[in-house]
């Protein structure tokens, strides 16, 4: 036995010598190809997140001191700008935009969810004639480009006295004309079993049964997903608000902010900022609460087949 194991020490010692340099050298690139993408990582990430820091740290400066200052940090920072923003402008106090915002956003989700699962649920699981027809007509509405329908939308609309409320941003949201969630929700759908409606089918129930007790309870990844998706998209909606809302007490938190910049008067950019700061909060906490189900929906999506 002890023969053996010199043998084998004598074998390893001469298979290590030889592999040993070989093996440094791809040790050796394998670490300098991880420094080059950790190095080109933090440089993408800090172009990324230097309009995020330097917008931050400008709501601690006078306004004087924001634009065309090279200084980053402040030098003598205050919480002044965020009691300004706090105190609202135009004699509308912030806690209305905010609840502007927030209502908004909130019956966007509902609304969403709501008519765009009922939707994607016909287009699903039920057959009827023209169904390939029409899911085709829906999803060649994401290639029409918004701008050529808002001026139709206005008219109607205008003509309806629905302007200055908020029923043209949220009546399409009621009507599952969004596309995008009813396509992510067929998709989703489409993965389910079509058993488990057979097995209900027999039980006797209907398709308001079905889609209530079977389909929706297996839906709330995709859900949650459309539910993200649309608050955020009504949350920082711009455009929309400033076609239709014409009074400053109906304005959300994306139209106070214009309020702050004035091209005949002195602009408040310190307040501004500061407020950009108070926006983006409630989106970083509702993305932070949900961020989970988000990835265990995409987790499920790639768990077909």
């Amino acid at each position: 036995m002890t023969t053996n194991a010199v043998r084998e020490s004598a074998t390893a010692a001469v298979t290590g010598g030889g592999a040993g340099p070989g093996r440094s050298r791809a040790r050796a690139r394998r670490r300098t190809r991880s420094v080059i993408f950790h190095v080109f990582s933090v440089a993408v990430l800090v172009v990324i997140l230097y309009p995020a820091l330097w917008m931050l740290m400008s709501s601690f400066k006078p306004s004087n001191q924001i634009v065309g200052s090279v200084n980053l940090i402040p030098r003598h920072g205050s919480f002044d700008n965020y009691a300004h923003a706090l105190q609202g402008i135009g004699g509308v106090s912030f806690w209305t935009f905010l609840a502007n915002s927030l209502g908004l956003a909130v019956l966007s989700v509902v609304g969403v969810t709501l008519s765009c699962s009922v939707t994607a649920y016909a287009f699903s699981r039920i057959r009827f004639p023209g169904r390939g027809v029409f899911f085709a007509c829906m999803i060649a509405t994401l290639l029409l480009p918004f701008h050529i329908v808002v001026i139709p939308q206005y008219i109607m609309f205008n003509q309806l006295g629905m302007i200055n409320t908020w029923w043209p941003l949220l009546l399409g949201k009621f009507l599952g004309a969004d596309a995008f969630f009813v396509f992510l929700m067929v998709q989703f759908m489409r993965g389910l079993p079509s058993e488990l409606d057979e097995a209900a089918r027999m039980d006797g129930a209907g398709h308001a049964r079905i889609f209530w007790s079977v389909i929706l309870p297996l839906m709330r990844p995709a859900l949650v997903t459309s539910a993200i998706f649309a608050f955020i998209w009504s949350w920082n909606d711009f455009f929309g608000p400033l076609l239709y809302l014409k009074t400053p007490t109906s304005y959300t938190m994306p139209l106070a902010l214009r309020l702050y910049v004035d091209q005949t008067s002195s602009s408040d950019y310190g307040a501004q900022m500061a407020m950009a700061i108070l926006a983006i909060l409630p989106v970083v906490l509702f993305f932070l609460a949900f961020q989970r189900h988000l990835v265990r929906g995409v987790a499920t999506q790639g768990l077909k087949g």
